[in-house]
């Protein structure tokens, strides 16, 4: 799974504002020049949050756009999502999608339990703590929790059996 420019940019976008405070407006150049997106894509991308109510948009000389509390405290799940859809790290992870495999294939635990990892740490970054610096870097903060999914992920590939070629 590799993140799309869009998101990586909605991302960007989405913590940009959350430090900015709170009922800030803010213009799309400036936006596009926090972020390093180009204007032109950056005003889809902030059209598609305004679709997923995290960010609000308004015309005129007041106008611009506002982060909403909902934005604040989305996941980067939810951020991720709201441009790209649901997210899987493989197409045997689909709910409801059919793998003749499923049943006998050695990698699927595997998929299974990376998928859950991944989507855990999505979940656990908040927009607000992410833009916050001081969280960050807190013991509690996003940086301790990306620490403990690093640790769940290593705990992933020792337990996941490996299975020998016959050259070996």
């Amino acid at each position: 799974m590799q993140l799309t420019r869009a998101a990586d940019y909605a991302v960007r976008v989405m913590i940009h504002m959350a430090s900015q405070p709170a009922n800030q407006r803010s213009l799309l150049p400036g936006l596009a020049r926090a972020t390093g997106a180009p204007g032109s894509f950056l005003s889809k991308v902030l059209q598609a949050l305004c679709r997923a109510k995290m960010i609000d948009s308004r015309r005129g000389q007041a106008g611009g756009f506002a982060i909403l509390d909902r934005g604040r405290q989305a996941s980067m799940r939810e951020v991720i999502e709201a441009i790209d859809g649901p997210i899987y790290i493989n197409i045997c992870m689909i709910s409801g999608a059919s793998c003749e495999r499923k049943s006998y294939c050695p990698a699927h635990p595997f998929w299974s339990k990376a998928q859950e990892a991944m989507l855990d740490v999505l979940n656990a970054a908040i927009v607000s703590d992410l833009a916050d610096p001081a969280s960050a870097s807190s013991p509690g903060g996003a940086a301790h929790e990306y620490a403990h999914s690093d640790e769940r992920l290593a705990g992933i590939a020792t337990k996941v059996p490996r299975t020998t070629s016959a050259s070996e």
